[in-house]
């Protein structure tokens, strides 16, 4: 299963999140990978995202490897599941690739359909992907009930703890999607 996190400039959050989720998420069938809606191509991490990736112990090679990219339809098309961090970023993704819609979540919906899926014993399957497949196939079902997703802001250009704060945020919900979907 391939797994899509989307900002929009590819160089912070989404970036993070990439480089985050194969120490959350060790299932050996899962991939990460990560673009932004208006991001310039070809771009480093930005330096308190790299800074606050180092804190972590994430590759260094992995680190300079990075470069970022904008989303495109085959991107969107490839991805198995896209996990945006605003709300206007899916409604990017879902005008440009409207067939990416259904598999297309702000991160923290995403977390909640889970964590309601795992409450109504909804989630089915022995791999992670399939797990994941059957919460979105609930999701209609489910987020009537839900609350309101609330977006990961953007720290790009508001200094060191707005970096913080953005990563630790994406920790908490790796960490509680991971217990979800256990």
């Amino acid at each position: 299963m391939h797994i899509l996190f989307v900002c929009t400039g590819n160089t912070s959050r989404s970036a993070m999140a990439e480089m985050l989720a194969p120490h959350f998420f060790t299932d050996m069938s899962l991939t990460f990978a990560s673009a932004g809606t208006r991001g310039l191509h070809d771009h480093a991490m930005s330096h308190d995202a790299v800074e606050l990736m180092r804190r972590d112990h994430i590759d260094e090679t992995a680190i300079k490897a990075f470069r970022s990219r904008r989303i495109t339809p085959q991107i969107a098309s490839d991805a198995d599941l896209i996990l945006c961090f605003e709300g206007r970023q899916r409604g990017d993704i879902v005008v440009e690739s409207p067939l990416a819609a259904r598999r297309t979540f702000l991160i923290t919906d995403f977390v909640n359909l889970c964590e309601a899926s795992k409450r109504e014993g909804w989630i089915e399957g022995g791999t992670f992907a399939e797990r994941i497949d059957s919460v979105i196939a609930n999701a209609g079902l489910l987020r009537p009930q839900l609350p309101e997703p609330e977006d990961v802001a953007d720290p790009q250009g508001r200094g060191m703890p707005a970096f913080v704060e953005a990563h630790n945020t994406i920790v908490r919900l790796f960490k509680r999607l991971a217990a979800a979907l256990e």
